[in-house]
């Protein structure tokens, strides 16, 4: 039987979601919890990688076991047994053919960026003190939408088929003293959240018009477009799925 666990987690001591050699994951953490919880080997495939660094406020998983007695117990077990910085919130059955990864059908980040320096934020949301203008960032938003092909975004030698993507959300926001991206999408490439955020900080600062932010995504070359900015500052907040 498949079933599908929902979880969030702090990236901060983690080399991302997948499994690394001789780096600490997320998958690996996991699996071996459920593992150890069900007394048999558990292989997990996620709805999508995130990077070293990157949070996750609701991130999804498969697995496949015999049926399972009592999930409640089972996610008491696995809350108790794992670390504090994942959480498990859900377990739901799912039809066999389903897939945590292929059948996600949007998928929604967010990047935090505080301007006063914080000791408590420090890991949780960018530190980035100099002026931007948000209302320039929304515009630059708003290109975003009359394209397709985010090439210029991506990570470099990545092995895809496709850079083309279809945004259905992008817009910043001010709040609780941070400046909060939100982008939602039904496929993302490697590193495309922060390399936008990175180029609209440029549009934020006055280095880049809108009119150059447009040219940099037709010119589909990643050495155009601003720095990744770093990962603590990125969330994936949402993932949907057609039966869930």
């Amino acid at each position: 039987m498949k079933y599908f666990i929902e979880f969030s987690y702090k990236g901060t001591k983690y080399h991302g979601w997948q499994y690394q050699p001789n780096a600490n994951s997320v998958q690996e953490t996991l699996s071996k919890a459920l593992s150890l919880m069900l007394k048999a080997p558990m292989e997990l495939v996620g709805a999508g990688r995130t990077d070293a660094g990157v949070h996750a406020k609701q991130m999804y998983a498969h697995f496949e076991t015999n049926a399972l007695d009592s999930i409640p117990e089972l996610i008491q077990k696995l809350n108790s047994y794992l670390p504090k910085d994942i959480a498990i919130h859900a377990i739901y059955r799912v039809p066999e053919e389903a897939h945590a990864r292929f059948d996600a059908i949007k998928r929604t980040y967010e990047y935090h960026i505080h301007q006063q320096k914080d000791a408590f934020d420090c890991s949780n949301s960018w530190h980035y003190h100099y002026p931007l203008d948000l209302k320039i960032m929304n515009e630059a938003c708003q290109i975003l939408f009359e394209y397709h092909d985010f090439e210029c975004f991506s990570k470099t030698h990545t092995d895809v088929n496709t850079f083309n993507c279809k945004i259905y959300e992008a817009h910043w926001r001010e709040q609780h003293n941070r400046f909060v991206f939100t982008i939602s999408a039904d496929r993302f490439l490697r590193n495309m959240v922060r390399a936008i955020v990175g180029t609209m900080i440029d549009v934020g600062r006055k280095k880049i018009t809108l009119e150059q932010f447009r040219t940099i995504i037709e010119n589909k070359d990643r050495n155009q477009a601003g720095f990744s900015v770093p990962a603590h500052g990125l969330y994936l907040t949402q993932v949907i799925y057609p039966y869930l």
